[in-house]
């Protein structure tokens, strides 16, 4: 017996979300199809306004509501430090350490030519400004330490050389082969406080 169109329809858009495979994309469906029909409409409502209000902050690249985001615009952060990480989601991790008082520059991914990722698609440019313009005192990149996140931070590194600022890199406390999403805190925290100049590793 075949799921009538509507739900089929469902499950499909359900499965597209990442880490959603056929079976938990059928839960989920049933689910959304037993709750009251008000949370549903909420769900969708918030799905709307998510989409239409969440922008990129024209300073950092990093998912707000507002221009500039809060972090950019809060006079208590040190503008001398710029922290570059691949996706918005890095931001929040490294938030949460509570370690980190500066500034970010969301790159929006990292170099993978096997993926067709190359220099020109992430926003390597506006770094390079920021350095030029802003009087940066060093640039931490917090890429992921997988085999692009490494070359992203190397490509970095080569890009920031002409304009004397430190270049520095998380310490080896993440994982090599993991993600910062998926980092503790403990570990993030202890990985920033190490961190090295690039040309000393």
């Amino acid at each position: 017996m075949r799921y009538p169109r509507p739900i089929l329809r469902l499950i499909d858009e359900l499965g597209k979300l990442p880490g959603i495979g056929p079976k938990t994309a059928q839960r989920l469906a049933f689910h959304i199809l037993k709750a009251p029909r008000a949370d549903v409409l909420n769900l969708a409502e918030t799905l709307i306004e998510a989409r239409d209000k969440i922008r990129r902050c024209s300073i950092c690249s990093n998912l707000t509501d507002e221009d500039p985001c809060a972090i950019c615009s809060d006079p208590s952060r040190n503008r001398g430090i710029i922290c570059v990480v691949e996706d918005p989601k890095d931001v929040m991790v490294m938030e949460r350490t509570g370690e980190y008082n500066g500034v970010y520059h969301v790159l929006g991914g990292a170099i993978s030519p096997m993926e067709g990722v190359g220099p020109e698609d992430l926003r390597l440019k506006e770094l390079v400004d920021r350095v030029k313009k802003q009087g940066i005192e060093e640039v931490i990149i917090a890429t992921n330490p997988d085999v692009e996140g490494e070359a992203t931070a190397m490509y970095v590194a080569r890009i920031l050389s002409p304009f004397g600022v430190k270049v520095t890199r998380l310490a080896r406390g993440v994982p090599v082969g993991g993600d910062l999403e998926y980092t503790d805190e403990a570990t993030l925290a202890r990985a920033l406080l190490g961190r090295r100049r690039i040309d000393e590793q």
